[in-house]
């Protein structure tokens, strides 16, 4: 009887050697693990109303904050070391540049509204301080962080000039209004980022204050706020965009998998994707699903007496091209940059000059095909010194004033510290922007052959393949 069972004993281990433990080990993970993602949303705390608690009339966004600071005294300061208050990010060593520089909406130009530095009468009304009308702006007054930006209803709450209050602004009730932040107020900066509503991101317009599931299956269906996925800690909201950052600490940045596993599907040969496709390659096929986003930008006409329209013409702009059911272009991406321009940097009038280029390659293994929104513009640049112009278009004596193109740029150019020779012209840019938003439901995620066929919508060949790899396998 003893032998029997020592007979029966080793082939149990037999059979968990070699059967259970390499099934184990090697079964697709989707069979091992639940995606569990409710697990890992954040739960929303109680709000507290501040009706009875805040009493007294206000007549400045200071006073509100010194109000504020009373109950929360941690609140400005923590406030003030983020790049929601600096707009401007840590320093970077970067190859081109010998000293170490920094990049963000204070300091650094884009192919929108082009820049912020002397156009801060209207660049401020999304930026969460009040007064920032100068460059000496004091970002070490802690009353100068304005509470009321993320957490006043958006009701009875807007920004004006240099950022202050509007005027007419009822500053009490506004103050009464505050709660955790909703889409509305992240929205009312972000959903309309570049000028306009759907302007600049693509993924991110005004249809997703009150979105269908068809439209974002998280903020439609799932009735996610922003914080839920954006997590806040010390008033430090996690995700970081790449036109202000050069790189970026993988833990700053918000990613799938803090929710969800890396191998969600059932299909193990949908999570074999997971290795080099990014969850948003097959879940977002296209962007500005209801609101148009704008795809070209064309400063070079701007100051015309043609007749505006928002979606083609604006004198104080230029030219537009808009787009509805943007399909993404589709590049290698790590989450940093392999190129950002800064002011001063050399370009070629004859070529696109490249504000950002996303990091990554077939063979880095931290990349992953990802989709962007590519934004094309013409704007000014120096064509002696060849380098970007940024005008003064907002501020006193700018472009939108008297639509003089030298003195604009005059004045951009001793606002930023750049010299301008007197001579211009407008040189074509491209800037990408990735797509993290208007995730679709499960059934509405892209299918084999949108990309594995004829006429699939990735290029293989500009993505490193000899060829769609379903033939030959490979990465």
């Amino acid at each position: 009887m003893a032998k029997t069972r020592s007979y029966w004993t080793l082939g149990l281990g037999a059979v968990l050697l070699v059967v259970i433990i390499p099934l184990a080990i090697f079964w697709p993970k989707s069979a091992q693990a639940k995606d569990n993602p409710w697990d890992s949303v954040p739960r929303h705390v109680t709000h507290t109303d501040h009706k009875d608690i805040v009493q007294g009339g206000f007549v400045t966004g200071q006073e509100v904050t010194r109000a504020c600071l009373t109950c929360h005294p941690d609140a400005s300061k923590e406030m003030m070391v983020t790049t929601h208050f600096t707009w401007q990010s840590a320093p970077f060593d970067v190859p081109w540049r010998e000293e170490p520089v920094t990049i963000g909406k204070a300091n650094q130009i884009n192919n929108f509204c082009i820049g912020t530095q002397g156009n801060e009468k209207r660049c401020m009304t999304c930026h969460v301080g009040y007064g920032w009308a100068e460059s000496d702006f004091d970002f070490n007054n802690p009353e100068n962080v304005d509470c009321l930006a993320c957490h006043a209803d958006t009701a009875t709450y807007a920004k004006g000039e240099y950022g202050n209050p509007a005027l007419g602004t009822d500053l009490l009730a506004a103050a009464q209004s505050v709660r955790a932040p909703t889409r509305d107020n992240c929205g009312k900066c972000h959903f309309d980022g570049g000028g306009g509503n759907g302007v600049k991101h693509g993924d991110l317009d005004e249809s997703l204050y009150f979105p269908a599931e068809n439209l974002d299956v998280h903020m439609g269906k799932l009735d996610f706020v922003c914080t839920d996925c954006h997590r806040t800690e010390n008033h430090v909201v996690k995700g970081r965009m790449v036109a202000d950052n050069y790189t970026i600490d993988p833990t700053e940045q918000v990613a799938c998998t803090d929710c969800h596993i890396e191998t969600p599907h059932e299909d193990a040969r949908l999570n074999l994707h997971t290795d080099a496709v990014a969850c948003q390659t097959c879940h977002i096929p296209a962007i500005a699903l209801k609101d148009p986003t704008k795809t070209t930008w064309d400063w070079s006409t701007a100051g015309q007496d043609i007749g505006d329209d928002h979606y083609t013409y604006l004198k104080i702009k230029g030219s537009f091209t808009y787009e509805r059911n943007y399909q993404p272009e589709y590049l290698w991406f790590n989450g940093n940059l392999e190129y950002r321009y800064l002011l001063g940097d050399k370009m070629d009038p004859m070529k696109p000059t490249y504000i950002n280029i996303p990091a990554g390659s077939i063979n880095d293994p931290n990349a992953k095909i990802f989709p962007f929104k590519l934004h094309i513009a013409k704007q000014p640049y120096d064509t002696v010194n060849n380098y970007l112009l940024q005008p003064r278009t907002a501020g006193e004596d700018g472009f939108w004033t008297n639509f003089d193109w030298p003195s604009a740029l005059a004045l951009g150019a001793q606002d930023t510290g750049m010299e301008f020779s007197g001579e211009y012209g407008f040189a074509e840019t491209w800037m990408y922007w990735p797509t993290t938003h208007m995730v679709q439901p499960a059934e509405n995620a892209l299918q084999c052959d949108a990309c594995h066929s004829d006429n699939g919508r990735l290029d293989w060949e500009a993505l490193g393949y000899p060829g769609d790899p379903i033939e030959w396998g490979g990465r």
